[in-house]
């Protein structure tokens, strides 16, 4: 991961609070856990993009710099960094909204990379943006 950044860059795609049930017995919350609220939030952004039906191709390397905790609220933020003929790329990044506080700390980042899908599940061109 690039060197620590003081606020998020992007656009807020998801809020959800990590609950007990998305924690390991000493509180901490699973990654794999926040990886799927950063797929779900790609699947939003990206479904808006290209106006239609997405499926998640790949995930870029993802390493994991802080800790989420129970309380705390999960922060999901898209950009669409480069669209191709079906696909697009999509920069991600995933913040601790610490719990009962303001502080914001970033927890992980991946590039994801997103295919655009027709009606019968074959990828199909993404349109010009609107």
């Amino acid at each position: 991961m690039p060197p620590a950044q003081s606020k998020p860059s992007g656009e807020l795609t998801l809020r959800t609070l990590a609950m007990p049930g998305d924690a390991n017995a000493a509180g901490d919350i699973f990654g794999g856990w926040v990886m799927a609220q950063m797929d779900l939030a790609c699947g939003i952004r990206a479904a808006e993009r290209a106006r239609g039906r997405v499926v998640t191709a790949a995930v870029k390397e993802m390493s994991f710099a802080k800790p989420m905790q129970i309380g705390d609220t999960l922060c999901i933020y898209t950009h669409v960094e480069r669209v191709g003929r079906t696909s697009m790329v999509l920069r991600v990044e995933a913040w601790a909204q610490r719990y009962l506080s303001d502080v914001m700390e970033k927890v992980t980042d991946a590039e994801f990379v997103m295919v655009a899908l027709d009606a019968t599940g074959k990828p199909k061109p993404v349109p010009p943006e609107a």
